[in-house]
């Protein structure tokens, strides 16, 4: 017996006041109605509503039973409501993983534009480790990863990355500014840890020459991009940073781009979830609103043209001439 079913038909016949009413008002046949109510009451042990031949008097268990149904039956109808809601209205909680460099560096003022447009939608970021898989327990996960994903689960393109050689302009002054890869191994090179193998590959931008290089040991190793970045800045080496984190010091010029007619590698961040199926509005809401954001695309929107090198200047010659 489907007991809902059934307690909304007892509710039906009590409001008609007749199991005919109820039977047209359900579209059903009137004898499916009254087994319907009988089965309610045999599965209850207890008699709800008292039958005579013109008469349907509800006893004193139906009466009690009727008042706890119309609130369970208001409770199931308010749940449906807010499922149904989730599907077309942008409001809710999301739970959103991501690296913490992205998270500090490009999702924090991008999320208050987000708010202001969804104001209904509050979102928990968890941005305490780098991330290169999904993470069932949110609902949005973004990966920054050098290599094809692979798993159970859909993933949609937000942007493109490029990891850049760069270190602050004093440092380099004193250190002197290498042309070649292979000049890294006297120099300081600040290399996450976790990467592996140890060294480096360069490659000529537009193809051609390829280089590994192990660079001289760096004074300090940590797989936190920002702490790199704030080491870098500090004169402490040169570093390999993702794009969306060096842009803004390279145009300001507290970053000096190392080695700029050489390619190190790039990662792709994706934007995961778990199954494209009966996704939130509030989910998809933020997955369009990052897609918009970032381009969507198969390129680094965080890319810093590289300045021309400068001619190297004339010295002048002072002529001294006999009188």
């Amino acid at each position: 017996m489907d007991q809902l079913k059934a307690m909304r038909t007892f509710v039906c016949v009590v409001d008609q006041d007749s199991f005919a009413g109820a039977a047209r008002l359900l579209d059903l046949a009137p004898a499916v109605v009254t087994r319907a109510v009988a089965d309610l009451e045999q599965h209850l042990g207890a008699r709800l509503i008292l039958r005579t031949t013109r008469t349907r008097t509800l006893t004193d268990v139906g009466r009690a039973y009727l008042e706890r149904a119309r609130a369970i039956l208001a409770a199931v109808d308010d749940a449906t409501a807010l499922a149904g809601a989730s599907r077309t209205e942008a409001r809710g909680h999301i739970r959103l993983r991501a690296g913490p460099a992205f998270a500090v560096h490009q999702l924090a003022e991008r999320l208050a534009r987000f708010h202001a447009a969804h104001p209904q939608v509050t979102v928990e970021v968890t941005a305490n480790t780098p991330v290169t898989t999904l993470d069932e327990t949110h609902d949005l996960t973004l990966v920054a990863q050098r290599e094809p994903l692979d798993g159970d689960f859909v993933a949609h393109r937000l942007a493109r990355t490029e990891i850049i050689a760069c270190a602050q302009p004093g440092y380099l002054n004193r250190v002197g500014r290498p042309r070649h890869p292979r000049e890294l191994s006297d120099r300081a090179f600040l290399v996450p840890t976790g990467w592996t193998p140890r060294s480096l590959s360069f490659r000529r931008a537009g193809g051609g020459e390829a280089v590994e290089v192990a660079p001289a040991v760096s004074p300090i190793s940590s797989g936190n991009h920002e702490l790199n970045h704030a080491a870098a800045l500090a004169g402490l080496g040169i570093a390999g940073l993702p794009s969306f984190l060096a842009e803004q010091d390279l145009r300001a010029g507290r970053l000096e781009r190392v080695l700029p007619g050489w390619h190190m590698f790039d990662m792709t961040i994706w934007a995961c979830m778990p199954s494209c199926k009966l996704v939130p509005a509030s989910t998809r809401a933020l997955l369009d609103f990052l897609r918009a954001e970032f381009g969507g695309e198969d390129r680094d929107p965080w890319a810093v043209p590289v300045a021309p090198a400068k001619p190297a200047a004339v010295p002048r010659v002072h002529l001294a001439l006999a009188a």
